[in-house]
């Protein structure tokens, strides 16, 4: 049997296992041993990475583009790390830009490519750098290679590809994890979330992208601390939505957001509604909006977040749309108010920009309107702005089983016939006829000037 003394040992040994590498010779994979070439890397890179070693700098690329590379996976970008400071880097490229306030960073254009330089950052100094929560409030410390590695997020993002050798820099068991298809926190887990929550999004969306799993710990830190997403600014969790719905694994990682219970943090309403659900409705729709997404996405057509939002909010606006018209509000009145409602409550959680909100009102607010064709309607409908988008979320209902099919096919052609076959079929619709009539003005008579009075 273990002594007390062995067992607290070999648990707080367990307990601070991330901890014993610190300090520690890193692990170096050489040129010989890994898969990354430099054909992979983009040139833009490769032409700061050369910059800053010729200057006498240290220069490594670092983060998800090597750990993307060692996957098998194309980076979106390529982010730089080094021993020089902003105002260095600056000075060595012409067109780059200082940015940031937290912590300085540098951006060097190349085109519309944008490289990101950030100088190695040492963990916060002093306990006033930490808000009462935890989080990290100020974060511009400087410091070395290893303090680099360790105040990372996750062990797989903190690879450092060195451009002088070529070799793989690992100080924090990152290769391992990568290998064993793991998403690890660096460090303590309640620690590293409450510096900063949104790490908790940062992983699901890796389990979606990458199709790695959470480590046991990571996992249940998720369970046990999504509430502390409610203390984000709204704007930052904008955008991580985009994040995490716009880059073609929306429908695997709304799943994950919703198992781990983050989807509830951001989108109260919705998923209030969803869990109430008793028909399947709700999900049905925006399971097959995010799909339809991802379709988009993977065939390199535009996305919009407008409609994902209105995909994302629709049932909380429909059904308060409908306790309006219970109450003796007419139709379109009743969803031109529900969508403002909604809209004003959630940005209180994702503080979606007017220039998207107000789409998703016009995509909202036009659904009622092309139930009603009769007349001019149909016409005035088909020139607004946003007809093509309102009809696509017209379709995306019926597709998830409102009965909608025979006013979806009816717009579908209207679309695609002439003028005079359009104004047939309004004409042949029930009412057509007298809708199309409008209503005659009587014309007003002025009075005769000097007019004698009749003789009587």
């Amino acid at each position: 049997m273990l002594s007390i003394n062995k067992l607290i040992n070999k648990l707080v040994k367990g307990k601070n296992a991330d901890n014993d590498r610190r300090g520690h010779e890193p692990v170096i994979v050489p040129r010989s041993e890994h898969t990354i070439s430099r054909k992979q890397i983009s040139q833009n890179a490769l032409n700061v990475l050369y910059t800053l070693k010729d200057a006498g700098f240290e220069a490594y690329l670092v983060g998800g583009c090597v750990r993307d590379l060692l996957l098998g996976h194309e980076p979106k970008d390529f982010d730089v790390a080094t021993n020089a400071l902003p105002e260095q880097v600056h000075s060595l490229f012409r067109r780059s830009r200082l940015i940031g306030r937290r912590f300085k960073l540098v951006h060097v254009r190349f085109g519309r490519d944008v490289i990101e330089v950030a100088t190695f950052r040492a963990p916060p100094e002093a306990s006033n750098h930490v808000d009462e929560q935890g989080r990290i409030m100020q974060d511009n410390v400087y410091g070395n290679l290893e303090q680099d590695a360790w105040r990372r997020d996750f062990t797989i993002n903190a690879l450092y590809y060195n451009i002088r050798d070529f070799s793989i820099v690992d100080y924090t068991g990152g290769i391992d994890d990568l290998n064993a298809g793991l998403i690890k926190l660096i460090g303590d887990v309640e620690t590293r979330f409450r510096e900063d929550p949104v790490r908790m999004l940062r992983a699901l969306r890796f389990v979606g992208k990458l199709g790695l799993k959470l480590d046991k710990d990571t996992e249940a830190g998720i369970f046990k601390w999504a509430a502390l997403l409610a203390d984000i600014p709204p704007a930052r969790l904008f955008d991580e939505t985009l994040k995490l719905y716009l880059t073609g694994n929306a429908a695997v990682t709304h799943e994950l957001l919703c198992h781990y219970g983050l989807f509830d943090e951001m989108y109260p309403q919705t998923a209030k509604l969803l869990h109430e659900e008793k028909d399947g409705y709700p999900r049905t729709l925006l399971m097959k909006a995010l799909e339809n997404t991802d379709r988009r996405i993977d065939d390199d057509r535009p996305v919009t977040p407008a409609f994902l939002f209105a995909a994302l909010l629709w049932e909380p606006a429909r059904q308060r749309a409908q306790l309006l018209m219970e109450h003796g509000m007419p139709e379109i009145p009743a969803m031109q108010r529900a969508s403002s409602e909604v809209i004003t409550d959630q940005v209180q959680r994702v503080a979606v920009p007017k220039r998207f909100s107000m789409v998703t009102r016009d995509i909202w607010n036009m659904q009622p309107r092309l139930m009603k064709r009769q007349g001019k309607r149909a016409f005035r409908s088909l020139l607004h702005p946003k007809f093509r988008a309102a009809y696509d979320f017209l379709a995306l209902r019926n597709e998830a089983g409102e009965p909608l099919e025979e006013i979806v096919d009816w717009w579908t052609r209207f679309q695609e016939v002439s003028a005079n076959e359009q104004e047939k079929m309004v004409a042949g619709l029930s009412g057509g006829d007298k809708a199309a009539k409008p209503r005659r003005r009587r014309r007003r008579r002025k009075p005769a000037a000097n007019k004698a009075p009749k003789d009587d």
